[in-house]
């Protein structure tokens, strides 16, 4: 058997950076064809440790700053204006990127406008709960003001 340090996820065989006996011939001419593996050697194994090493603390730093943001947009109250009727109806309405956008104003996060989730979108003024999702699996609940323009 011959060890190989595996380049992308191969099913039935490990995951990305995994280090795998596998007979010879399937790594000459599976793997290796296909850039699915390379060889491993001694200095190759601990450079792909030190490679799963550190994209396991990106992992976590990327965890840690999500919580971070979640936290800060839950304390976070947006205020958006819009023109309006007399009953409390607006003439448009506020849309996802309405809110991501007054969520870069407000505090300057950067955040895709398809990880608002809105059922429809906001028709009245008044409160609104918006959830937002940060990364996955961290979500954050805003409230959302909607006033009239004018």
């Amino acid at each position: 058997m011959t060890q190989a340090i595996l380049l992308s996820d191969v099913e039935s065989l490990g995951e990305r950076g995994d280090v795998v006996d596998v007979a010879p011939g399937y790594l000459r001419n599976y793997l290796l064809p296909r850039k699915l593996a390379h060889a491993a050697t001694p200095a190759s194994i601990a450079e792909a440790k030190r490679r799963m090493e550190a994209a396991e603390e990106a992992r976590r730093e990327a965890a840690d700053r999500a919580q971070e943001n979640a936290a800060l947009l839950s304390r976070t109250v947006l205020t958006i204006s819009q023109e309006a009727g007399e009953d409390g109806r607006l003439f448009g309405s506020v849309t996802a990127q309405d809110i991501v956008e007054a969520i870069r104003q407000a505090r300057d996060l950067k955040l895709d406008r398809r990880k608002v989730h809105l059922d429809q979108p906001i028709r009245t003024t008044g409160t609104h709960m918006v959830t937002i999702e940060v990364s996955d699996g961290v979500t954050a609940n805003v409230k959302t003001i909607v006033t009239a323009a004018g």
